[in-house]
């Protein structure tokens, strides 16, 4: 098992910035590619950030690329989603989740590929 633990939600204006931490413990972290995903009311779960097991490689959804970073610290058995620049449309539940993957490589952007997954930290962003 592996236990994820989000941290970092709260209220911001637009324009301002968070930073959103999700702490792993259970197994080996650097065997996980990690990713975060999002929900709002009445949506589904949509992809937001991935970063591969070694941090070098990163994907994001087109609505946060230039905005968002993703980053992890496996020292810590963290990884870590700066949101700048942020809009009322970003205002969800954030949710980290864990892939187990076998190259440094490798990420993924299915919520399907994820095998553990965080209770999620609210984000909200007013106008």
């Amino acid at each position: 098992q592996v236990q994820l633990v989000e941290s970092g939600g709260g209220l911001v204006q637009a324009g301002g910035s968070l930073r959103l931490s999700c702490a792993a413990s259970g197994r080996t972290f650097s065997s996980y590619a990690m990713g975060w995903f999002r929900q709002a009311p009445g949506k589904e779960r949509e992809f937001v950030a991935a970063i591969s097991r070694n941090g070098v490689r990163t994907y994001y959804v087109d609505s946060v690329k230039g905005r968002f970073t993703i980053s992890r610290d496996n020292a810590k058995d963290t990884v870590y989603l700066q949101m700048n620049s942020l809009k009322p449309e970003d205002t969800a539940v954030y949710y980290c989740a864990a892939n187990l993957v076998h190259s440094n490589y490798s990420l993924g952007f299915r919520i399907d590929q994820y095998d553990y997954w965080g209770q999620g930290t609210q984000v909200t962003v007013s106008s």
